[in-house]
């Protein structure tokens, strides 16, 4: 794996979701949570590279944004201030780009391309 990227869209608005810190953590074989990268999103609601430079092993990761610094900023209050997204890495895939669409009281997830 050597790269973890994602997408945010606000449906409610129909535009990017910009400024949502975004966290990756990975878990160890402890079920320990472990930081491995953090971006905010750009101006067009994307993290493009969450991973350090090298290589990611295989297991779970976790995408953490902070949505409610997000509404907080565009004047909307949301029901979730937090959205996790869990996932597994596994062998010999290089890239997963995970999107989340977004509002202000529900949201969903895919593997993007």
């Amino acid at each position: 794996m050597n790269r973890i990227s994602t997408h945010v869209l606000d449906t409610a608005k129909g535009k990017p979701a910009s400024g949502m810190p975004v966290r990756l953590e990975r878990q160890d074989s402890s079920g320990k949570w472990s930081p491995v990268g953090s971006a905010q999103t750009d101006q067009d609601g994307r993290c493009s590279q969450l991973l350090p430079e090298g290589d990611a092993p295989e297991g779970p990761y976790r995408l953490t944004f902070d949505t409610a610094v997000y509404f907080a900023s565009s004047g909307a209050q949301g029901l979730y201030p937090v959205v996790e997204i869990t996932f597994r890495v596994r062998s010999g895939e290089s890239h997963l780009h995970i999107p989340l669409l977004l509002s202000p009281n529900g949201y969903t997830t895919y593997r993007g391309s």
